[in-house]
């Protein structure tokens, strides 16, 4: 099939090399003009490596040309960062076609970033916007155009916008990764799925030291204790309660399973905790206040979930804490600067109406 991949970070390069991979058509959009020319030079080629061999694959186009990277494409991939949400949604929403899918794994419910940009940019297509709870790669780049694949996901929880597309956008979706999408719902499930604003704040908050003095530190491997682990799982039961007064059902693919040797299997799999550590990949150079588990997963995350949890009657002092004391670090009022419900044009609504919304979309 066709696919538009979007962005050059590593979770667009896994999905551009994996894709092709797999055999589909695969075309990569990407606003540095540079690395977009550099690339060319090369024949389109990148290189993926995983723990059976390594492989080189050519893509069909790589360009700054939204239009042209999205031009007859079912599926349009954007693993992108959520703060480059909104100025991709923009360049992206002109050029959108009938029957296309956006997905964005993870989104932080930016399927509304999108699709209020295409609504905004006066195009009517018909298109399905879906998310999920994690990247369907543990992956880094390791040069230029050169990605390691440490784990592919096992499980895909995606939710759909609007939900009256989810047997279309799902039937799409599932063609690019067979066997591993699981229905969760409307967008919202779907957000409310993404295990990064769990996982990550705790991490970096409570190994503030450590990251700030040592020139690299892997969080994952001596940054996650038992303290921090139980923690984790008191804001991810924050998370779950959330879903639950909204009455999203289980499953909930609680962070615990992530860490389990035994019993349901999480995302990506069991022990997948072990072979991201063993890889190495993630011991590396962490900027505190600049990097985007904290730009994205805390600010834009955890201000997302209390925002929600606002609306469900849930209280949530562990994400609220870590909000003040992330802000605190970068100098900044997250719960000012992060992603609400009301930044996203939603604000006004009620329970049953934002569930009406989800369901059916903007309409007319």
């Amino acid at each position: 099939m066709k696919i538009a991949v979007l962005g050059g970070g590593n979770g667009s390069f896994a999905a551009a090399g994996d894709l092709a991979l797999a055999g589909h058509d695969v075309r990569l959009w990407r606003r540095d003009a540079d690395a977009v020319a550099t690339h060319r030079a090369t024949g389109y080629g990148i290189i993926v490596k995983d723990s059976n061999g390594r492989y080189d694959v050519k893509l069909a186009l790589v360009t700054t040309d939204v239009a042209a990277s999205v031009r007859d494409a079912e599926l349009v991939l954007c693993p992108a960062p959520a703060f480059a949400q909104t100025d991709i949604a923009k360049k992206l929403a002109p050029h959108l076609r009938d029957g296309q899918v956006v997905f964005l794994p993870p989104a932080t419910f930016g399927s509304i970033i999108f699709a209020r940009a295409t609504r905004d940019a006066g195009n009517r297509a018909k298109v399905s916007f879906a998310e999920t709870g994690t990247l369907p790669w543990l992956t880094r780049k390791h040069g230029a155009f050169e990605v390691a694949i440490t784990i592919r996901a096992k499980r895909l929880p995606v939710g759909v916008f609007p939900l009256s597309d989810a047997g279309r956008a799902l039937e799409i979706i599932g063609r690019a990764f067979p066997g591993v999408i699981e229905p969760c719902g409307d967008a919202l499930s779907g957000a409310l799925m993404n295990a990064g604003p769990i996982i990550h704040p705790p991490l970096i908050v409570m190994n503030a030291g450590p990251i700030e003095h040592f020139e690299r530190w892997d969080i994952h491997k001596e940054g996650t204790q038992a303290a921090i682990r139980r923690v984790t799982d008191a804001l991810d039961a924050e998370r779950i309660a959330v879903r639950r007064a909204l009455g999203y059902g289980a499953p909930h693919f609680p962070l615990a399973h992530h860490y389990a040797k035994e019993g349901e299997i999480w995302m990506y799999g069991r022990g997948s905790h072990d072979r991201l550590t063993d890889s190495g990949d993630w011991r590396e150079r962490l900027v505190l206040t600049a990097h985007r588990y904290m730009r994205e997963d805390l600010r834009l995350g955890l201000s997302f979930l209390t925002s929600v949890a606002e609306l469900a009657g849930v209280a949530t002092p562990l994400a609220r804490a870590f909000l003040a004391i992330g802000g605190t670090i970068c100098g900044e009022d997250f719960s000012k600067t992060g992603r609400t419900l009301a930044s996203l044009g939603l604000g006004n609504l009620h329970r049953t109406e934002l569930q009406t919304f989800l369901r059916e979309g903007f309409g007319e």
